[in-house]
């Protein structure tokens, strides 16, 4: 089908979750797993990420047919790295705490997968408000998974919530805490999703 036969609902629903960059397409996952262990982290970078993917599919869109293909991925790579520019400027001057959370995953937006592979998949062939849909539906997707992958790890990893102590301490799992416990924590989501999108693809097919 041709992607601008798409309807915009399911532009939308395919970046939460049929087609999840995290979970399907396997895409940002660098930053996934760095900062995926306490929510404020979590909800920092996917913020972060809605923003730029925002930027950056608003203007390919807009100047794809000005952008000659045999510079495209330098144009496209440009356009980025001048929203996560501004983003950091922007986050060190007002939100200097999460600024310093993020550390250099934030700088790290410019060369995300999730971000390039939606300008050169997307953005770049489809019209203004389909990319805002298509950047606004990834975003999103990404975020989720940060955020309950994050949430788990924070909760019964170091017992909070928020900063906030939910489980004493001599009840939770260190281990979930620690950096393995983010590949364990994706593999399990990634586990849930093939099992949806099988039993979602027999349904169709009964």
């Amino acid at each position: 089908m041709n992607k601008n036969k798409i309807s915009k609902g399911k532009i939308f629903k395919d970046g939460i979750l049929d087609n999840n960059p995290v979970l399907v397409q396997t895409v940002g996952l660098c930053s996934a797993l760095a900062m995926s262990s306490s929510i404020m982290g979590a909800l920092g970078m996917g913020i972060s990420v809605i923003l730029v993917l925002i930027g950056s599919n608003v203007v390919i869109s807009l100047l794809k047919n000005f952008i000659p293909d045999e510079i495209r991925i330098p144009s496209y790579i440009v356009v980025i790295a001048t929203f996560v520019t501004v983003l950091e400027m922007v986050m060190e001057a007002y939100f200097p705490d999460l600024y310093g959370t993020m550390g250099v995953f934030l700088s790290l937006i410019v060369v995300n997968c999730l971000i390039l592979a939606r300008a050169e998949a997307f953005a770049s062939k489809n019209s203004l408000i389909d990319s805002l849909i298509d950047a606004i539906g990834n975003g999103l997707g990404y975020t989720l998974v940060l955020v309950v992958t994050a949430a788990f790890r924070e909760l019964f990893g170091a017992g909070t919530l928020l900063g906030y102590t939910i489980i004493p301490e001599e009840y939770t799992i260190g281990f979930l805490s620690s950096p393995a416990a983010a590949f364990l924590c994706l593999g399990i989501l990634m586990a849930i999703m093939n099992a949806y999108m099988n039993k979602k693809k027999n349904t169709k097919e009964a």
